[in-house]
């Protein structure tokens, strides 16, 4: 079956940097595009970045210029470099696979001290 293992969350101080790795197993990982998503406490999951099977890359107005997503299909793992964090980045975030019947990963913590 298919399963998504995020990892690389943790403690930073603002202004540092973290990167997120989700690793998919159970699908060829090269067909799928992927998203990071992210979740607040008391708020909605949204979308952070998302990129394309063919490398098309989009980002959440709030943080444009600071993450970057990216793929690499030999190792089946998408990224999220996330540079210059800010306290407002605090969330669990989540790596997503979009099908019909969207997959996610298990979420990992990232909080950002000020």
């Amino acid at each position: 079956q298919v399963q998504l293992v995020e990892s690389g969350g943790g403690l930073v101080q603002a202004g540092g940097s973290l990167r997120l790795s989700c690793v998919v197993s159970g699908t060829i990982f090269s067909l799928n595009d992927m998203g990071w998503y992210r979740q607040a406490p008391g708020k909605l999951r949204e979308l952070v970045a998302a990129i394309t099977r063919g490398g098309t890359t989009n980002y959440a107005d709030s943080v444009k210029g600071r993450f970057t997503i990216s793929r690499d299909n030999a190792k089946n793992t998408v990224y999220l470099q996330m540079n210059s964090l800010k306290p407002d980045d605090t969330a669990v975030y989540y790596c997503k696979l979009y099908r019909t019947l969207d997959y996610w990963g298990q979420g990992t913590q990232v909080t950002v001290s000020s």
